[in-house]
C-alpha cells in the first residue's frame, strides 16, 4: 500500500508541475497577444470586456482541461 501512495504522490506531482508551466504559459500569451487589446476594452467597453473576459475564463478552463487530460493519461500509462 505505501508503495501506490508514493507513485500516486509522485504522479500527482508530476501533475501539478505540468498544469503549473501550463496555466503560467497561458497567462502570458493572453498578455502578450491581447494584453493592449484588453486594456483599451476594459477603458471604453467595460460590458463587453467583462464578456469576453468571461469567455477567455471559459476559454481557458476547456482548454487546459482537454491539454491536461491528454498529458495525464500519457504520464500514468508511462509510469505504470
Amino acid at each position: 500500500m505505501k508503495q501506490d501512495t508514493a507513485k500516486s504522490l509522485r504522479v500527482f506531482a508530476a501533475e501539478l508541475a505540468i498544469y503549473a508551466v501550463l496555466v503560467t504559459g497561458y497567462f502570458f500569451l493572453v498578455l502578450h497577444l491581447l494584453g493592449n487589446w484588453l486594456y483599451q476594452l476594459e477603458t471604453q467597453h467595460r460590458i463587453l470586456y467583462a464578456v469576453v473576459a468571461i469567455l477567455l475564463i471559459a476559454g481557458q478552463a476547456v482548454a487546459l482541461d482537454a491539454v491536461t487530460t491528454v498529458l495525464f493519461r500519457l504520464l500514468r500509462r508511462r509510469w505504470r
